[in-house]
């Protein structure tokens, strides 16, 4: 099945948010969506083609969605995915199957990548406030992703990595 646009997808997609370790410059990026495209136009569960979209936001997140309403993703594709992405990590010299990462968009507007220690330990020193911007790889639905990748620390489950009565 060819890839559809992102936005033809209903909010009811399944989706993935992969967040690379560090932002791909443009050589980088065209290698991975050439083979993310190529992986995804021929993406099939138990045999049946999935209707499929995907994003690539700040050279740092890929977004994959499944139309669940015509053929939803397996376990196995599911696992496909992940391992198509991970033979990828090598020709981009960045990880984008890591778990654990918090990102954020630092005082200059650059997004940064931490583990969920160095995320507190930020907000302790004051250099992450609930009014920073974050982005929420967990989201499970396109409309999910749509409603809330990103937005403010103090309106994300990073609120609670944050030291309470923190100033804005």
């Amino acid at each position: 099945m060819p890839l559809v646009q992102l936005g033809d997808l209903p909010d009811s997609a399944r989706t993935w948010v992969f967040g690379a370790n560090k932002t791909l410059d443009d050589p980088a990026s065209e290698v991975l969506l050439v083979e993310v495209d190529r992986f995804l136009s021929q993406w099939k569960a138990h045999g049946s083609p999935l209707t499929v979209g995907r994003d690539w936001t700040y050279g740092r997140f890929l977004t994959v969605a499944v139309d669940q309403s015509t053929a939803g993703a397996s376990g196995c594709s599911i696992d496909g995915l992940f391992r198509s992405l991970k033979a990828l990590e090598p020709k981009m010299g960045a990880s984008l199957v890591t778990s654990g990462l918090v990102f954020y968009r630092d005082e200059n507007g650059t997004i940064q990548s931490v583990d969920r220690e160095r995320f507190s330990a930020l907000g302790t020193e004051g250099k992450i406030r609930s009014g920073t911007s974050v982005f929420d790889p967990t989201v499970a639905t396109l409309g999910e992703w749509r409603a809330r990748f990103e937005l403010e620390a103090s309106l994300s489950w990073h609120a609670g990595l944050l030291p309470d009565k923190q100033p804005v």
